[in-house]
């Protein structure tokens, strides 16, 4: 796909881009009406690309509670959300994650769905990697009710291109290269505290440094009503690994410009991607 290019100068443009925290619930149209709330705020103070958090419309009590509400790959409130959201601000909006029918009948894909302006989905990207912890009385296994994509997704506009992963995927810097040259890596994430604490920070700001783009993180960050305590700490991260803006915890807005002559500067002072040789 070929980038939109600035009339006047030939360049990408500069936006103002948002995550949106938050702490969801059980409850998918208690949780859309938050999100709807949030990202009107990130409109009203100029963002142009807003991302919302991993499982936005849904933290249920249970794992199967996501399976319960998945939606088919064309339609249902959730995605019909996104889409009149996008249109109704006239923003590009990263849609976290949200459960889709997988092939296997008791199991989802963790989808996040992007829109453009006009409410067209422009990219889906499925979690790659499934977490799976065991730390004393927290276990965790999403393969169990989770199906595994496969395939790296970047997206074009007209001030970035946009690279996709969702949590876990943090992990993995391979999935990174895959994705060739961004100007933004955007990752929701609903990272558990315990993990969150240890390494969260320490990884998004390896992604930006290495990558020498805009990491923006969208988490969830509090304790659910199923007991989870999510780390938080939403932020946006320039190429140099400086933290221009975070939310540690509860629900909020984290939001910043995305600059290219930053971009630039670091990849000119330091072409590191240039130097690759694997």
């Amino acid at each position: 796909m070929i980038r939109p290019k600035s009339e006047s100068t030939g360049a990408l443009q500069n936006a103002r881009v948002a995550a949106v925290q938050m702490v969801s619930s059980p409850r998918v149209e208690e949780n859309l009406q938050t999100a709807a709330t949030l990202v009107a705020e990130a409109v009203a103070q100029g963002a142009e690309l807003v991302a919302l958090p991993e499982y936005f419309p849904i933290m249920g009590m249970s794992d199967g509670d996501k399976v319960k509400v998945r939606e088919a790959d064309c339609c249902g409130p959730i995605q019909d959300f996104l889409a009149e959201t996008a249109r109704r601000h006239g923003i590009w909006l990263v849609g976290g994650s949200l459960p889709l029918i997988a092939s296997e009948e008791d199991k989802v894909l963790n989808s996040c769905l992007v829109y453009d302006p006009q409410g067209g989905r422009v990219a889906r990207y499925d979690k790659i990697h499934l977490f799976g912890f065991r730390k004393g009385a927290e276990r965790y296994k999403e393969s169990a009710t989770i199906e595994a994509g496969s395939k790296p997704v970047a997206f074009d506009t007209p001030f970035a291109r946009v690279g996709l992963s969702i949590c876990y995927d943090i992990r993995f810097p391979e999935l990174y290269r895959a994705l060739g040259a961004t100007d933004l890596l955007v990752i929701p994430a609903a990272f558990t505290e315990t993990t969150g604490r240890a390494h969260w920070e320490i990884l998004l700001r390896a992604r930006a440094i290495e990558n020498q783009c805009y990491v923006l993180a969208v988490a969830q960050g509090g304790k659910h009503e199923n007991g989870r305590e999510t780390h938080g700490n939403s932020m946006l991260i320039d190429p140099w690994g400086d933290i221009l803006a975070r939310k540690a915890k509860g629900q909020g807005i984290v939001i910043g410009e995305l600059d290219h002559a930053r971009i630039a500067e670091v990849r000119t002072s330091l072409p590191a991607l240039t130097h690759r040789v694997m």
